[in-house]
């Protein structure tokens, strides 16, 4: 049997909100990637194997400790979220200054490019956005960020063209 057709990496998409609100209320989803030619959230799983006094070995998996390193952000004018993201370094803001949330798309993509893509999951979750670094060499000046998940993550749907995030609820799960 024949391997399906590898998903493009354009399946996969981290949105950050700028409007860097606590409640959801105004959200302002950013889209990562357009200077980064390689974008993974690093799971960092909790495993702790162990062997007991009979030879017999088991493994804990407790959960996760997620992060992503947005290593090639270049700051642009009138950029929003390049904007807070700068202000955040330059300040040196820590703690809730740097709370805001995500939203992680992946897509089934059409063959045909004129057809839009077809949402397979999405997740919501609380993040802190924690500037790294900024400057940067002559092609640019850069805002570098690590991005910490916090929890609080919801599934959900996301309307690419809106930017919109809809929580599923007990009666859509």
């Amino acid at each position: 049997m024949a391997l399906e057709k590898r998903s493009p990496r354009k399946a996969y998409a981290l949105y950050i909100d700028a409007a860097f609100s606590a409640d959801y209320s105004e959200t302002d989803y950013k889209i990562i990637g357009h200077d980064t030619d390689n974008l993974s959230i690093n799971l960092s799983p909790n495993v702790t194997p162990s062997e007991n006094v009979i030879g017999e070995t088991t493994v804990i998996h407790s959960g996760y400790s997620p992060s992503a390193d947005i290593s090639s952000f270049y700051h642009r004018m009138k950029g929003v979220l390049e904007d807070k993201i700068l202000k955040l370094a330059m300040g040196r803001k820590s703690g809730d200054a740097c709370k805001t949330s995500c939203v992680e798309a992946a897509w089934e993509m059409p063959e045909d490019e004129n057809t839009e893509p077809t949402l397979i999951c999405a997740y919501r979750e609380d993040i802190l956005c924690i500037p790294t670094s900024y400057g940067g060499d002559v092609s640019g000046f850069q805002t570098p960020f690590q991005v910490n998940f916090a929890g609080n993550r919801k599934e959900g749907t996301f309307d690419r063209a809106s930017l919109k995030f809809t929580e599923k609820t007990a009666q859509t799960l």
